[in-house]
């Protein structure tokens, strides 16, 4: 299969899996960063509110006294609105989760925008595919029906050893279980793109 892929083509698809890669390692730490964010925000922002209520100026409501066993009573007054907020949180993602069960049309919108949950093949699927297809092809050689189907499923096959995806899958298997063959679905140049692609993981 050959690569019709022009040079600015080329280009700008390298700099959008960059850019997207930087973006997936921030948000590996967005959940626990954004939270504790929330949590410290919204704190300092009701602390002064309060804060009165921690001190001997405090002559009505409710109030506490400056200390309590040793510990002043500002830090048990920050960390108390601190863990407010986070016990806030948890109680909306369990209405989220339990009551409204908003996360099965998430997971609906995020699998129908997901290209390997659609029409694109990674590596485990277009070997499966293939071998398919191919089992399929020999066992009904007369039904030409069956024999075309089966070859369009070797074509998006093919199309799908192009790619960093099935690099990696190539290059894995080279280090893990020796020299992987050439299928009979693809091409010795197909295969040898994907042992020459660099893989920018440390980029």
């Amino acid at each position: 299969m050959t690569d019709t892929m022009s040079e600015p083509q080329k280009k700008s698809s390298f700099f959008r899996m960059w850019v997207m890669r930087q973006y997936w390692r921030m948000q590996q730490s967005q959940a626990v960063v954004s939270l504790l964010l929330w949590g410290t925000t919204i704190t300092l922002l009701v602390w002064p509110m309060i804060s009165w209520r921690f001190t001997s100026r405090c002559e009505s409501g409710v109030c506490f006294s400056d200390d309590f066993a040793g510990i002043p009573s500002t830090y048990l007054g920050l960390a108390a609105i601190f863990f407010s907020v986070m016990f806030a949180v948890l109680a909306i993602g369990f209405l989220y989760d339990q009551v409204f069960s908003l996360w099965t049309e998430w997971r609906n919108v995020d699998m129908e925008r997901n290209p390997f949950a659609t029409y694109a093949l990674a590596p485990i699927w277009v070997m499966s595919v293939a071998l398919q297809a191919e089992i399929l092809k020999r066992t009904s050689p007369e039904d030409e029906n069956i024999v075309e189907q089966a070859d369009w499923y070797l074509k998006w096959c093919e199309a799908y050893t192009e790619g960093e995806m099935f690099a990696r899958a190539v290059q894995r298997w080279d280090k893990d279980l020796g020299e992987t063959p050439t299928f009979w679905f693809t091409s010795e140049d197909a295969m040898q793109r994907a042992r020459d692609t660099t893989i920018t993981d440390d980029a």
